[in-house]
This record gives C-alpha cells, sequence and structure tokens, in this order.
C-alpha cells in the first residue's frame, strides 16, 4: 500500500514513524522545506497535558495518549538513532494568582477547583500535587509574587525539544523504510474536480507536485498552515488560519531556585522553560492576524511577557536576552484544534492538522488516530 505525507513538521514525522511500524505500507513524505522549519520550530515544547483542564472526551483522551506515548517514544527513538532527545523530566508547575485571567486560577476558592481536578486525574491514573504558598516557596524559591496563593505540580509532564524530536522521528522513520523528499511543492490534484456530494465520497488517485506526478493509495495532509491551500486544491478547503507567538532567550549564568528542582514555570499563560546553564526561554505570546493573515510582531506584546516572567522570578530582571525569535501557528477558523480524520468528500484523503499550540503536545496521539484510520481498512 502506498501513503504519501504532505508536510514534515513535528506531526507529520510522528505520523511517518508511527506508520513505518506497520510492515507492507510504502511511505513517501513531501515538504516544501527541510523537517522542522515551520511551526515545530517555532515552539517550546512544553508538554501540558496531565495539567490540562480538559477531563473527559476526545479533547482529554488525544492529551492523555499522547503523554503516555512519550514514555516510550523518546528511547526508543533515542536507541534507534542515537541522537539524544532534550527532555526536561521535572514537571510543571502552574502558578495560581488572585487576578489569573485562567478560569480554574481564579473565583472563589480557586485551590478547592485544582482540589477536584488533582482527585479526577489520580482516578484516571496521574499525579496532580496542590501547593499553598508555603510548599511553592520551599520548592521554588525564585518565585515571588504578592498575588501568587499557591501553584499546581504536574510530576507526569514534560517539556521537550521540538526540533531535535523531530530530527529523530525522520532518522527513525528513514531506517525503517521511510523516503523523504524536501523542496518539494505539492500544485494540485491529478484532473481535479469537486467531490460529488454526501454519500459519495470519491478517491484520489495522485497529486501532481514540483518533483512530478505521485500516485498513491492514501494521502495524509500534516502541512499545518500550507493545509488550507492543499485542501482548497482538493475543492474541499479547510481553513487554518496563522496565530503569532514570539519568546525570548535569556541567559542569567546561574540557576533559578534549587539547582536538583528545574521544572518548566508557568502562569498567565507565561512560560518561563529552563535549558541549563542557567538559560532560560521565556514566551510565549499570542497574536492575531489581520482580514489578510498578516501579523506584524509586535515588540510591546513581547516585552509584556518577559515583564510578568520577572514579576514571577525577580530575579529574570538581571538576565540577558541573547535572541527572540517568532513563528506561526496553525489555528482551525470556527472548529475546535486540531483537525484529525477524513477530508469531506474523499475515502482516501486524511488530515491531521491545525493543532494550533499543541502539535508537539498531540503528534504521538494524532500518529496513532491516523495508523488506525489505515490499518482499519
Amino acid at each position: 500500500m502506498n501513503i504519501v505525507i504532505i508536510g514534515c513538521g513535528v506531526v507529520g514525522a510522528a505520523i511517518a514513524y508511527e506508520l513505518s511500524l506497520v510492515k507492507g505500507l510504502n511511505i513517501t513524505v513531501f515538504d516544501q522545506k527541510a523537517p522542522a522549519q515551520a511551526s515545530t520550530g517555532a515552539a517550546l515544547g512544553v508538554l501540558m497535558g496531565v495539567i490540562s483542564q480538559k477531563v473527559k472526551g476526545n479533547a482529554w483522551q488525544i492529551r492523555q495518549n499522547s503523554i503516555r506515548r512519550y514514555e516510550t517514544l523518546i528511547p526508543e527513538l533515542e536507541a534507534a538513532t542515537g541522537r539524544k532527545i532534550p527532555c526536561n523530566r521535572q514537571g510543571i508547575v502552574m502558578l495560581l494568582s488572585e487576578d489569573s485571567e485562567h478560569p480554574l486560577e481564579s473565583g472563589v476558592e480557586p485551590l478547592s477547583e485544582w482540589e477536584q481536578l488533582r482527585e479526577i486525574r489520580q482516578s484516571q491514573g496521574w499525579n496532580l500535587e496542590v501547593w499553598e504558598v508555603e510548599q511553592l516557596q520551599k520548592f521554588c524559591p525564585q518565585i515571588n509574587h504578592p498575588k501568587i496563593i499557591g501553584a499546581v505540580y504536574s510530576p507526569q509532564d514534560r517539556q521537550l525539544n521540538p526540533t531535535a524530536l523531530t530530527l529523530a522521528l525522520v532518522d527513525a522513520a528513514q531506517r525503517n523504510g521511510v523516503k523523504f523528499q524536501f523542496d518539494v511543492t505539492v500544485e494540485g490534484m491529478e484532473n481535479p474536480h469537486a467531490p460529488k456530494g454526501l454519500g459519495t465520497d470519491q478517491q484520489c488517485t495522485s497529486i501532481n507536485t514540483s518533483a512530478g506526478k505521485v500516485s498513491a493509495d492514501w494521502f495524509i495532509v500534516s502541512a499545518g498552515l500550507g493545509s488550507k491551500q492543499i485542501t482548497k486544491q482538493f475543492h474541499q478547503m479547510v481553513n487554518i488560519r496563522p496565530v503569532l507567538g514570539q519568546a525570548l532567550f535569556l541567559s542569567l549564568g546561574r540557576l533559578l531556585g534549587n539547582a536538583d528542582f528545574q521544572p518548566v514555570i508557568t502562569g498567565n499563560d507565561v512560560h518561563i522553560v529552563p535549558v541549563g546553564s542557567g538559560d532560560y526561554w521565556v514566551g510565549a505570546t499570542v497574536e492575531f492576524p489581520d482580514d489578510t493573515d498578516h501579523i506584524p510582531a509586535n515588540p510591546d506584546l513581547l516585552e509584556a511577557v518577559r515583564q510578568q516572567a520577572i514579576a514571577f522570578a525577580p530575579d529574570l530582571a538581571s538576565a540577558k536576552i541573547l535572541r527572540t525569535w517568532s513563528g506561526l501557528r496553525p489555528r482551525p477558523e470556527g472548529r475546535p484544534a486540531p483537525v484529525i480524520g477524513k477530508l469531506s468528500g474523499y475515502s482516501n484523503v486524511l488530515l491531521a492538522t491545525g493543532h494550533y499550540r499543541n502539535g508537539v503536545l498531540l503528534a504521538p496521539a494524532t500518529a496513532s488516530a491516523i495508523r488506525e484510520m489505515i490499518v482499519s481498512k
């Protein structure tokens, strides 16, 4: 069975690797850039699964599946490729404040709301800890803010390097026989015509690319923001729009707080991500486009993120800004993220796109879902 995957960010690479574990599949991945160049390269890799407020349905299940798969996937990839995937296994600390915009971080008795989530997670087989200010000060003495009333600690959530992960997925998939063709643009369907209507799904037999015509039994669209144009060529456009994120790379020259406990710290949607040697990523902004999908990076918003991080951890005020970055995330318009499933009107075109800010978190579960759709056929 011939399978074409369009897009090689973390999601496309995860799908390629997962399908490479199935015998009898001939898999080719196309991307107009090198792997991990678009949204994947603009991610901090903070995997907020257990600490998320999703408690049931697919929104929770896909997170749970991914967190479980990461426990086996990272050592599996490192053993197969010899590559090191930097991963912070010390969890995530979410700060709770009096005036937080977070729905479960504000209102009456906010700690009790999180205690309810802790009980739910315990029944699901996961750990959460709810800390009062005294416990927070014990574990994270670098945090000093008058409005912080406590924190939630998720020891089973992770942070990892998305680019290193994607390159390891590509490497492992190649070792399993997957072919990758970069600098190739998908130009459209062969003999394109609109689907016939409800209940009459048609098959796509081939696509035209800048490298020539490509035939396959299955086509998987995992091209992030590029998915909009590709699905338009199938006459079933999925409207995916960009959202800009900016972050800073800061060097303090020493570790914040306890040297032996360096978790990701997050609050008011600002992440402080330790990367070793006294360096920290701080991000990220969430900036929406105008009607033409143009988003100029706003330096004031980036400075606001830095100031929020300093408000939480005052020692960061003396950190040097080594560099900044910005990148676009794919957000579906008018429908929840992500978009996983069959493209309307086609029996053999699958979508795995529009993950918005959770592409790295949800990549393993997305890959498993796509694998199941193909293998079940």
